[in-house]
């Protein structure tokens, strides 16, 4: 039997989120807005655009798009000049292992991410070659919750949605597998991922019989 098994990236598969946090601190701070970890919170599943939409709204600043195009690139390029050194070390625990035992199980697996620099992170952590399909921020039109990244992925990977099993640390995410049909299992905290079917609080704790599981279902 086969399954789709589909990961988000930022917060699941590698830590990007601290990256995105000073990268978006940085712009904050040039607007002086308050922009804090609890804020940062905020922008966990959601895009660039409505990222700095919710900052702007934090400092209650007024902003033409031309100015908003601007920061968009500027944060991106902060962002990107804290990847060059990314490597293998930049891997979350316990996320190897399920990889390498999904893929001797010739599972499909794929990355539904709203990060449009997924590729090349992937790339420099050494495991783009685990993945059978890559769905990003420049693949998809509407945000998490909207289930459409993952909707995509499932149908690149040939699965019917409801045989497809999510990956996902936001709310947002979670959301998105729920309305989609799909298997959502939460990385990270109970008391905030509590619309998933299972929660875990990283990849360590979850067994290879839970694979099986999964897979058998």
């Amino acid at each position: 039997m086969t399954k789709a098994f589909i990961f988000d990236l930022d917060g699941v598969i590698v830590d990007t989120a601290k990256y995105h946090y000073l990268a978006w601190k940085k712009i904050a701070t040039a607007l002086d807005i308050e922009f804090t970890h609890e804020h940062n919170e905020l922008l966990k599943g959601v895009s660039r655009v409505r990222s700095l939409d919710i900052i702007l709204e934090l400092g209650k600043v007024e902003a033409s798009q031309e100015d908003k195009d601007r920061w968009l690139i500027e944060k991106n390029e902060e962002y990107l000049s804290y990847l060059v050194d990314m490597n293998e070390s930049e891997i979350l625990p316990g996320v190897l292992p399920v990889l390498q035992f999904l893929k001797e199980k010739n599972q499909p697996i794929a990355l539904g991410s709203a990060s449009k620099n997924a590729r090349p992170i992937l790339e420099k952590t050494g495991i783009l070659h685990y993945f059978d399909a890559i769905v990003d921020g420049n693949d998809v039109s509407n945000a998490k919750p909207d289930p459409e990244v993952f909707l995509i992925a499932a149908k690149l990977l040939k699965t019917d949605p409801k045989d497809a099993i999510v990956f996902e640390d936001s709310v947002a995410g979670i959301q998105a597998a729920n309305i989609g049909n799909m298997v959502s299992i939460g990385i990270g905290e109970k008391s905030i991922l509590e619309e998933a079917q299972y929660i875990f609080k990283d990849f360590t704790q979850i067994e290879k019989s839970f694979i099986e599981q999964l897979i058998n279902a």
